[in-house]
């Protein structure tokens, strides 16, 4: 259950994203922007040395940097998946899929103050239905990218490496190229989106006022009582 504490004027202090929801946050924003910098230099080489390549060994350090990074970002999204069964009710999978009858109308009144239509927006402790809804494409992306780069990664594994049990997923990727063009595409998505994300987060921090980017670094958030309870 959520750890609550009443303050003075009505306001409520909720923990609302326990520790590896906020863990798992950071490690796979920083394991993107490492796995976005060192994928888009393997695709595209743009750094050029002279002299012999086993004096820099610059693309082996950029694909050992590579793999190190997804696999960070392979374990932080299955704890954020199991996260989603075994956490408190804002870290649930109903936060992110709106099934529920009040989820889809909140879904149509934030995307209508994020459309500038609506003056206010509704304050929720936990992922608004729209965020929530989004985030479920993400973590669909976030599959998309670990198996496309399982694919990619079969044909340059060591011979005996477990990596190489995962070439089973080349030929349902309809061969390298396709899985590449998934991988390279769903790069983009995430960045994107993590621009977005990062808007959004501010736009509703400074109108809410509920300590929404605080609580990445603290798990609380700040509201009247009456809006305590997940939804």
């Amino acid at each position: 259950m959520a750890n609550k504490r009443s303050t003075n004027g009505g306001i409520e202090r909720i923990y609302v994203w326990q520790l590896p929801v906020r863990l798992t946050h950071w490690l796979i924003f920083f394991s993107i922007i490492v796995l976005s910098a060192t994928g888009y230099y393997i695709g595209h080489p743009f750094i050029s040395v002279s002299g012999p390549a086993r004096d820099h060994f610059v693309m082996g350090t950029a694909r050992a940097v590579h793999l190190y990074a997804a696999i960070v970002f392979t374990l932080s999204a299955a704890v954020r998946i199991y996260w989603m069964f075994a956490g408190n009710a804002y870290a649930r999978l109903t936060q992110l899929v709106p099934l529920a009858g009040e989820r889809l109308g909140n879904l149509w009144q934030t995307a209508l103050f994020y459309s500038f239509i609506r003056r206010h927006p509704e304050a929720y402790p936990g992922h608004n239905a729209l965020a929530g809804a989004f985030y479920a494409l993400v973590f669909v992306i976030y599959l998309a990218m670990v198996a496309t780069g399982l694919a990619l990664y079969t044909v340059v594994a060591a011979a005996g490496s477990p990596f190489r049990a995962f070439d089973f997923l080349v030929p349902l990727f309809y061969g390298l190229q396709m899985a590449r063009l998934i991988h390279h595409i769903g790069m983009w998505f995430l960045l994107i989106f993590a621009v977005a994300h990062v808007y959004f987060v501010l736009l509703s921090s400074i109108t809410e006022r509920i300590g929404t980017v605080d609580s990445m670094f603290s798990g609380y958030k700040f509201l009247p009582r009456r809006r305590a309870g997940a939804r």
